[in-house]
């Protein structure tokens, strides 16, 4: 297969469209074996970089910025004219873009919102088969590979060992399988001067590249104004800024300003602390299960305190998690028909239910369902009807319905955990046992991503025994008293 011709000069050998089959290295190498110096090009095209800020190797995330020198909170660090941004144009939000194929707007319309990334990776695909981009410098410095899950190998995808994350990938897998086929309708019998990629045959490849590149690395940033107001969410890849790596403690922070002489926008990274000699510039990408880090940037983040486990409610699951318990005669799967109406306004039954509900993160057992849990596990409706949902979904507010009660819920979830530990195969020990024999990059992430799930149930279940004990010492206490 023929690899996609940068309209630059340099060739980019893609893997089989079959998205699987990917060498990986720890640092991949730049689409431009020696890409045009990227902060001076800022420089000359207006914007501003401060003289401390330099392109270095970060140990954890590959290439990143750090700083020369000591620099104060408050500082402009980054600033991008309006011109410098890649951004797609959408011609419903914004009135379209002169410059854009009308070939490539169509084919946009045939991405679905949730994979946003593919819309701008269009252009960006654009941009790096044109001769003398504008772009080109930035374009260059892309990495040339991604180490993300829709590249792994089968194997590794397989290593993953989590339902959830696997239906994403699939679904991502077969939507630029399916795409490759709608990219390939819309170029058929195109004069040369028409064709978007300068002649250049795309595959499914190529297209996951681009979306990999545009998920890795755009933000969602305010868009043009439109009859005085804001047109928000408009996602753009910003050349030098998007190095910043990620930490949910950032030393510097986005913001979007106008310049004083043109009214243009100005999008600028400014240091939100002090920043210290030879630090790296980090920002917060967002608060980010590791679901979602893992497919659009290809890292994991230890311990993160954000990361949550998936699970469907199951009547027959929950009735059997209950016996396990010790709770004798649970009604999850025949609740009564009051019980019934308040799982419908928590939509856990009725029309259109949904019945994902999620452990772990910062709430540690979502409200709905801690909810549900409390109410099925109650016999007294008049008891229940007291107090309003939003207390019945509070952690924070104990016992609402009495200790039995809250005791029988809390074991019930507990008891969940052990059967979501049970589905995967390996124990933590195992996988970790594996990391240090030693192997591939993509079975690195997928054994990090699972032994992370795990720790998220296991923190959890223990959480939920410290509350356990606690309540069963003051129904002790009742009792004795």
């Amino acid at each position: 297969m023929a690899g996609f011709q940068d309209g630059n000069g340099f060739a980019h050998r893609l893997p089989p469209s079959n998205l699987r089959c990917l060498n990986l290295t720890s640092y991949p190498g730049r689409l431009a074996p020696y890409p045009p110096d990227l902060i001076k090009w800022v420089r000359r095209e207006g914007g501003f970089v401060h003289e401390a800020v330099k392109i270095a190797q970060d140990s954890s995330f590959g290439l990143g910025l750090v700083v020369s020198e000591e620099i104060p909170k408050g500082s402009e660090l980054i600033v991008l004219p309006e011109h410098v941004p890649l951004r797609f144009g959408s011609l419903e939000s914004e009135g379209g873009d002169g410059g854009l194929d009308s070939v490539l707007v169509n084919l946009a319309r045939h991405v679905p919102e949730e994979l946003w990334a593919m819309k701008l990776g269009l252009k960006l695909l654009q941009e790096r088969a044109k001769t003398g981009s504008f772009w080109w410098p930035y374009i260059s410095s892309l990495p040339e590979t991604f180490n993300i899950p829709i590249f792994f190998p089968g194997e590794d995808i397989k290593n993953l060992q989590y339902a959830p994350l696997l239906y994403q990938v699939n679904k991502r897998c077969r939507f630029l399988l399916d795409f490759e086929q709608e990219v390939k309708r819309a170029l058929e019998n195109l004069k040369p001067n028409d064709h978007p990629f300068g002649g250049q045959a795309v595959d499914a490849s190529s297209l996951g590249w681009a979306m990999s590149a545009v998920s890795s690395r755009a933000f969602r940033l305010y868009g043009k104004k439109l009859s005085g107001e804001i047109n928000n969410d408009v996602p753009m890849m910003l050349p030098l800024i998007d190095m910043c790596n990620h930490s949910f403690k950032p030393n510097a922070i986005i913001l979007q300003d106008q310049d004083d002489r043109d009214m243009n926008m100005l999008v600028k990274v400014v240091a939100e602390t002090g920043i210290k000699q030879n630090d790296c510039l980090v920002l917060n990408y967002g608060c980010l299960n590791n679901d979602l880090f893992l497919l659009d940037y290809g890292f994991v983040i230890p311990s993160n305190p954000y990361d949550c486990i998936e699970l469907k409610y199951d009547g027959a699951l929950l009735d059997a998690a209950s016996m396990a318990a010790g709770v004798s005669s649970p009604d999850f799967s025949a609740p009564s028909p009051w019980q019934k109406e308040i799982l419908c306004q928590l939509k856990l039954d009725g029309d259109a239910p949904l019945l994902k509900v999620c452990l772990g993160g910062s709430e540690l057992v979502e409200g709905r369902l801690l909810a549900a849990l409390r109410v099925v596990l109650a016999s007294d409706m008049e008891t229940v009807q007291k107090h309003d949902l939003d207390k019945l979904k509070s952690i924070s507010v104990e016992a609402p319905l009495g200790i039995a009660n809250e005791l029988a819920a809390f074991r019930t979830i507990i008891a969940l955990c052990v059967i979501a530990l049970g589905h995967f195969p390996t124990k933590i020990m195992e996988d970790e046992s594996l990391l240090q024999k030693g192997v591939s990059d993509s079975s690195q992430l997928a054994i990090q991503f699972r032994i992370e799930k795990k720790s998220v149930i296991i923190d959890v279940m223990r959480d939920l025994t410290r509350r356990v004990k606690l309540l069963a010492s003051k129904e002790t206490a009742a009792a004795q008293g």
